[in-house]
């Protein structure tokens, strides 16, 4: 009975802290980009950790092949949390929807803004990796992508302008498990695994969902609501018209590798089939 009432009173204190601190209206701008990075070195290290006892072949990784492990690791946990938020908040929440008065451009609370700002943290402690380690963790056009999603995600936490269009973008994110067990099984010399065919093929279907299919109803939304955008601050009405249309290109250039890839494998797998 007494452990009982004390992990109640631990929890009770927990949640005092989360809406006292973390939530807190001066805080939280600042706080949630700090709990993304202490997020991502946290999920680094379980990454490691993890690897190191469950996977026999990763001690044989070299140094740059384990850091890009433990890295796709860390951005996989962001990836899981982000578009787990992300559905909730533009599929469940009310807060951006039509029942609420006045302009969704404008649309916050603290529960949003932290998440935001969370991901702000993730992609800055993952733009500096990528800046670090260059080119070995990815080239310039993945510089491009987080520095674009860096500057909009910043903005948006720190004037609470646009979250509704944030949090679309980041629906995006939905792609980047699939991705990262791509280059996972890649690693692990099972590229002519079935398990390697199948995922290519899901990977291959959320990115047309997730960041074609999403973007062009995305430049809809923001082209039936532009008289809102347009009372937005210059520099969020220009984010908010250039970020989308530059990440739209990069994803469908992307979509047409990932497309030839799938291509390749398949043909691979045919011959074998016919044995």
């Amino acid at each position: 009975m007494a452990s009982t009432m004390e992990v109640k009173s631990y929890k009770y204190q927990a949640e005092l802290l989360v809406k006292d601190y973390f939530l807190a209206d001066g805080l939280i701008e600042y706080t949630s980009v700090l709990c993304g990075m202490f997020m991502c070195k946290l999920a680094y290290d379980i990454t490691h950790l993890l690897s190191s006892f469950y996977y026999k072949r990763y001690a044989s990784l070299t140094k740059l092949q384990k850091t890009e492990w433990n890295n796709r690791g860390m951005s996989t946990i962001h990836a899981v949390f982000v578009t787990f938020m992300a559905l909730y908040m533009v599929f469940i929440s009310d807060l951006f929807s039509d029942k609420l008065v006045g302009p969704v451009t404008i649309r916050s609370s603290n529960l949003s803004t932290f998440v935001l700002g969370v991901s702000t943290g993730y992609f800055l402690t993952d733009m500096a990796m990528i800046l670090w380690l260059y080119p070995s963790l990815g080239g310039m056009e993945y510089v491009l992508h987080h520095l674009l999603s860096f500057l909009a995600l910043a903005y948006s936490v720190l004037s609470r302008e646009a979250q509704l269009y944030l949090y679309m973008t980041l629906l995006c994110e939905t792609t980047t498990p699939s991705v990262n067990l791509r280059w996972y099984l890649d690693t692990a010399g099972m590229k002519r695994s079935k398990a390697y065919v199948l995922n290519g093929v899901a990977m291959s279907v959320a990115w047309l969902v997730a960041r074609i299919i999403l973007f062009i109803y995305l430049f809809y939304h923001i082209y039936m609501h532009h008289d809102q955008i347009c009372m937005m601050h210059p520099f969020g009405y220009f984010l908010t018209l250039t970020v989308p249309v530059i990440l739209f290109a990069m994803n469908l250039t992307w979509f047409m590798k990932i497309l030839r890839g799938l291509k390749k494998t398949l043909r691979k797998q045919t011959p074998t089939k016919q044995q």
